[in-house]
């Protein structure tokens, strides 16, 4: 079961409003909807985002900055639908995809399309999660300090389990208003 909220911060405190995220392709589809949720253009805006026990994320907007990601476990969200949006190349630490001719005769590792990788072949990834796709980390990934100015840490971020956006939303100052929506 998922789980979607924008929660955006006023000078009147926080205002939340639950969100569909059918329309949404990408991120930055997400950070236009949570842009759309605000009156204010410079106002802080988060979206929460749960996969019941599996995969929690948050999304911080802050104007017309680039949005700020952090996600729980990548390996979880990879195999969500919803979760696809957030990893990008950039957040998983990957070069973006390019479609040029020349990536088409050699990948980056020096491989011809459909050899073997030798790093793969040699077990680099032991440990990941194998429904997960290849080189995607089992733990969280993104800017773990999104959060930090508006009172909740990095350790409190990374120890979150369970119900995390609910917990988010309590360190926040913002249950109640989330409770309403949900």
């Amino acid at each position: 079961m998922y789980f979607a909220a924008l929660l955006a911060r006023t000078e009147d405190g926080w205002e939340a409003s639950d969100t569909e995220l059918d329309d949404v392709e990408t991120l930055d589809d997400l950070a236009g909807l949570a842009r759309e949720a605000t009156a204010d253009d410079d106002e802080t805006v988060l979206v929460l985002l749960e996969q019941e026990g599996i995969w929690y994320g948050v999304i911080r907007i802050d104007g017309e900055d680039d949005p700020r990601v952090f996600v729980s476990n990548a390996a979880g969200a990879a195999r969500s639908a919803y979760g696809e949006i957030l990893l990008t190349p950039e957040l998983l630490g990957r070069e973006p995809e390019d479609d040029s001719a020349l990536d088409s005769l050699t990948d980056l590792d020096g491989t011809e399309d459909g050899e073997p990788d030798p790093a793969a072949a040699s077990g680099a990834d032991a440990g990941a999660d194998p429904d997960a796709p290849p080189g995607t980390p089992a733990g969280p990934v993104g800017d773990t300090e999104l959060l930090e100015d508006l009172g909740v840490s990095e350790k409190q971020l990374l120890a979150l389990h369970g119900d995390a956006v609910n917990e988010i939303a309590e360190m926040l100052g913002a249950a109640d208003v989330l409770e309403a929506v949900r």
